[in-house]
């Protein structure tokens, strides 16, 4: 069972995310909301960054991450997202740009994984899953805006326009490859 746990997962999306979480979360350091906050940010970022970690260094987990196919070069989705951070913003201070810069990079960090599926032309089940499940998380969080944009009267409307417009996309996208990819049940 481990030695296929990984495959078909894209280490550059893990990467990413474990990137997106950091960054959305400095004000862990900073501001305290309630214990229930603090310890799902921790979750979080533990959760991502042991992915990361076992992917890379566990003896049988990286067995199974097929790097050769995994090639899609994640860094050129940082730095465009940070610099329209910088750009586009609500205030410019460093948690506000970080957290900004977390929301564009989230809406990318999916790319590396579509395109390690279309490469690839083989999806099992488990991996299957997981790709719905994150867009089904990315639904689920368009439900966040809405909400948001109806109860926080400062709440910065371009921000809302743009998860619409990537999630829009990540679907689209979405079904793309689920249209041109075999599924192995």
């Amino acid at each position: 069972m481990l030695n296929n746990l990984f495959t078909g997962i894209s280490l550059k999306t893990q990467e990413l995310y474990a990137l997106v979480f950091a960054t959305r979360y400095l004000d862990l350091f900073t501001d305290y909301i309630s214990l229930y906050n603090t310890l799902m940010k921790l979750i979080f970022l533990g959760s991502s960054f042991s992915i990361v970690w076992y992917i890379k260094h566990h003896k049988i987990v990286r067995r199974s991450y097929d790097k050769d196919q995994d090639t899609f070069r994640h860094y050129f989705l940082v730095l465009p997202c940070l610099v329209l951070a910088l750009i586009i913003n609500e205030k410019f201070t460093v948690k506000e740009v970080m957290w900004t810069f977390s929301l564009y990079l989230e809406a990318v960090a999916i790319l590396p994984q579509l395109v390690l599926l279309q490469r690839t032309r083989n999806i099992d089940n488990l991996t299957g899953q997981y790709v719905f499940l994150l867009g089904a998380y990315r639904s689920l969080y368009i439900l966040n805006w809405i909400y948001r944009y109806f109860t926080e009267p400062h709440y910065v409307h371009w921000i809302k326009k743009s998860e619409a417009f990537c999630v829009m996309s990540f679907h689209s996208q979405l079904a793309m490859t689920s249209q041109q990819v075999e599924y192995d049940m």
